[in-house]
């Protein structure tokens, strides 16, 4: 029998700034997003049948784990920014179980059948079972690691690394993360407790286009210190912030507007806009789309 996509259908919840995160950063923490009636009824299933404890994709089929954790408002709000109308629901889920202590810690990995683009046609979702520590091993992501063309084989060997993010966080909260993003177990140093993380996907079912929340007073075409890791505390992974740009070029795709991305370099849209100091009311070089001048020329410049 063919497997038939269910979709949702809800209204987004997330700003351009919110978008423009995500795309930054590869990830989003919703705090809290799920109840913990939701949670541990969950456990109790996995505890009750030891066969389904690593992959309880019954819960699946279950009204009460959809509706409270799969369909958790703030959750379907965000996915539907990110993933447009009619997304597609998770078919697969993944009990990771981590033993404590556990001295040490899984390579860092990108998860298998990954691209690297700026398409963003999936997400990659981590769900705290419990309250969770760092002394319990959660995961940890590296902030804009979904650019860097990396496999596993190629990044395992990696220990600490400057400006990864734990997931910790009070029991239901949630990482929507892009799929390519580098991540892995930490070391626990906790004793006498077992951590859960649920893990699972959506799935994109309509083309990308601006139908989240648009912010009156945020121009994307001129604020564009939002686009910049220099805005998380984070180093920048790359040299000739091309962090800036990629993560430019997937809040116009997200847009639907890719086709007006180009790489004009020197001080152009995306670059910082510190040094305007409200003497121009846009960056040199912005997309029409989000330019108060749309017919205005603009240089040429190959896509990137």
């Amino acid at each position: 029998m063919a497997m038939r996509l269910i979709t949702k259908e809800c209204e987004p919840t997330l700003t351009d700034q919110q978008v423009i995160q995500f795309c930054r950063d590869g990830y989003m923490e919703l705090p809290s997003a799920v109840s913990k009636d939701i949670t541990d009824r969950a456990l109790d299933y996995v505890a009750e049948n030891p066969d389904y404890a690593v992959q309880p994709v019954p819960l699946l089929n279950e009204s009460w784990f959809t509706d409270g954790l799969i369909f958790a408002p703030v959750v379907a709000g965000a996915v539907r920014s990110l993933l447009g109308a009619g997304f597609g629901l998770p078919w697969m889920l993944a009990n990771h179980i981590g033993k404590c202590p556990d001295s040490k810690p899984l390579g860092w990995h990108v998860d298998g059948g990954n691209m690297h683009t700026w398409a963003l046609n999936y997400l990659q979702v981590f769900c705290l079972m419990q309250d969770t520590t760092e002394e319990m091993g959660p995961t940890e992501v590296l902030p804009g690691s979904h650019f860097i063309l990396g496999q596993s084989a190629l990044v395992t060997h990696y220990g600490a690394i400057r400006g990864a993010k734990k997931c910790v966080g009070p029991v239901g909260t949630v990482f929507l993360t892009c799929y390519p993003i580098w991540h892995r177990r930490s070391k626990a140093t906790a004793t006498g407790t077992t951590r859960h993380l649920f893990k699972y996907n959506y799935v994109r079912n309509s083309p990308p286009t601006r139908d989240w929340i648009i912010e009156p007073d945020f121009n994307p075409g001129r604020d564009t210190k939002a686009f910049s890791h220099l805005q998380t505390g984070a180093t920048m992974l790359r040299r000739n912030k091309l962090d800036n740009y990629d993560a430019a070029h997937m809040y116009l795709w997200l847009c639907g507007r890719q086709e007006e991305m180009r790489y004009v370099g020197g001080m152009a849209w995306p670059m910082l806009d510190d040094m305007l100091d409200g003497q121009a009311e846009e960056v040199y070089g912005a997309p029409p789309s989000l330019s108060t001048t749309p017919d205005a020329w603009r240089p040429e410049a190959p896509l990137i």
